[in-house]
């Protein structure tokens, strides 16, 4: 329980090798402790009991509005015209999208329809199942599809970027595809308001060292990452 301070996940390989002792039996003790209702087995792992629920799209989009379009006008100033580039679905990158209008021969693959719906004919939108209250695609079928390209920069929006842990989502469907578009890409940008620095949440997304830039609205220190780009500064 110590291992899952903070809401972290933690996996069953790195409980097993702490603690010395086979998986086999870790699974076996995730099962009396989930009973307990002290913590939840996820895919690969376990989360403690104690992470909150993830608020509504809706009100999270809402949430530091102006920071996300500061963050979202100074991450388009790293693509260059003629570029593919990946955007997952995340209430930033709905800012980010706001400010991709003047590129110049530009293509956004994206699994969100607020993404999509913003760039029109220059976006073209995975396919897959939109069963949450995110207004993305998600599934097999968007993963697929994720494989057919290879971008220049995946631009990604988790909810937590932790200096250790690095880049988490609270929802599998989400991390998988956003691991899935940093796989298929040359660089990884990181979009991320104050409030998700330092934080963490329920999966896995990227480690830090994976991280080729984060663009934020306030300083970090990420020692791990290739770069961090302030919003706003000079």
């Amino acid at each position: 329980m110590a291992l899952l301070r903070n809401g972290a996940q933690v996996s069953t390989a790195t409980i097993a090798e702490t603690l010395g002792v086979s998986r086999e039996t870790v699974r076996r003790d995730f099962l009396t402790l989930e009973a307990e209702g002290v913590l939840k087995r996820v895919h690969g792992g376990v989360v403690s009991c104690e992470v909150p629920s993830e608020a509504p799209f809706e009100r999270r989009r809402r949430l530091h509005w102006r920071e996300k379009l500061a963050i979202g006008r100074t991450a388009a100033r790293l693509i260059e015209p003629g570029m593919i580039v990946f955007v997952d679905a995340g209430t930033t990158t709905l800012a980010f999208a706001e400010a991709l209008d003047a590129i110049a021969d530009l293509r956004v693959v994206t699994n969100a329809v607020g993404v999509a719906e913003r760039l029109r004919g220059r976006a073209l939108l995975l396919g897959g199942e939109i069963n949450t209250d995110v207004p993305a695609t998600f599934g097999e079928l968007t993963l697929a599809n994720i494989e057919r390209f290879m971008a220049d920069m995946a631009f990604i929006s988790p909810v937590a970027v932790h200096p250790v842990a690095g880049a988490m989502n609270y929802a599998l469907n989400e991390a998988e595809v956003a691991r899935a578009m940093i796989r298929r890409s040359r660089k990884t940008v990181v979009l991320a308001d104050h409030s998700k620095l330092g934080q963490t949440s329920r999966v896995s997304v990227c480690e830090v060292s994976e991280i080729d830039t984060l663009v934020c609205d306030r300083p970090a220190d990420f020692r791990e990452m290739g770069e961090v780009v302030v919003a706003g500064a000079a």
